[in-house]
C-alpha cells in the first residue's frame, strides 16, 4: 500500500511540476520536482528491498498509472494560468459579445471572412479558472458558436478584466 500511495503522490506531483515548468514558474517547479523525486526514492527503495516480489512491481506500475489520472484531475481543479478563447460567430454575435462584456470579459473583435460569408471573431485572454463561466455565458445566446481554447504561456501588459488596471497606449 505504501508503494502504491507513494507512486500516486509522486506521479501527481510530476504532472503538476511539468505544467508549472511549461508556464515558466521555475521556483514552484523546483519544489515540486524535489518532493517528486524524494517520494519516488522512497517507493523504489521498498521494491529494491523485496526485489524478488513481483507483486510489488504491479503495485508500483498501478500507482504510476493512477498518479497520472489523479494528477490530471488535480491540474484541472487548480486551473493554473491563462487561456486564449477564440470565438467565430456564423450568425449575429452582437448579443453574445454584449453579455460577455457586461460580465467583465475584455474582448478583441475582428471582422473576418468565412467560407461563405463575412463572420465576426472575438479573442479573449482569461484565467483558466474562468473558462467554464466564459463558455456558459457565450452559449446563452449563441448555443452553436464555434470556439477554440488554447493555453497561454505568458501574459504581459494590456488588460484582462474590468477589475484590473487598463494600460492604454494612447494615454
Amino acid at each position: 500500500m505504501l508503494i502504491f500511495c507513494a507512486r500516486v503522490f509522486d506521479q501527481s506531483l510530476g504532472i503538476i511540476r511539468i505544467i508549472l515548468a511549461t508556464k515558466g514558474l521555475t521556483l514552484p517547479a523546483f519544489v515540486f520536482g524535489f518532493f517528486e523525486s524524494f517520494v519516488w526514492l522512497l517507493a523504489i527503495s521498498q521494491i529494491m528491498s523485496q526485489i524478488n516480489n513481483i507483486f510489488y512491481y504491479f503495485v508500483f506500475a498501478a500507482g504510476f498509472a493512477s498518479g497520472n489520472v489523479f494528477g490530471i484531475f488535480l491540474e484541472k481543479k487548480l486551473s493554473i494560468g491563462y487561456v486564449m478563447v477564440r470565438v467565430i460567430f456564423q450568425k449575429d454575435g452582437d448579443e453574445s459579445i454584449k453579455i460577455l462584456s457586461e460580465n467583465g470579459y475584455r474582448l478583441t473583435k475582428v471582422d473576418a471572412h468565412g467560407v461563405f460569408q463575412p463572420v465576426k471573431m472575438i479573442f479573449s485572454t482569461i484565467k483558466r479558472s474562468e473558462m467554464k463561466k466564459f463558455v456558459d455565458l457565450l452559449l446563452i445566446n449563441n448555443p452553436t458558436a464555434f470556439y477554440t481554447i488554447e493555453d497561454v504561456k505568458q501574459v504581459k501588459e494590456g488588460y484582462l478584466t474590468k477589475r484590473k488596471r487598463i494600460l492604454n497606449p494612447a494615454n
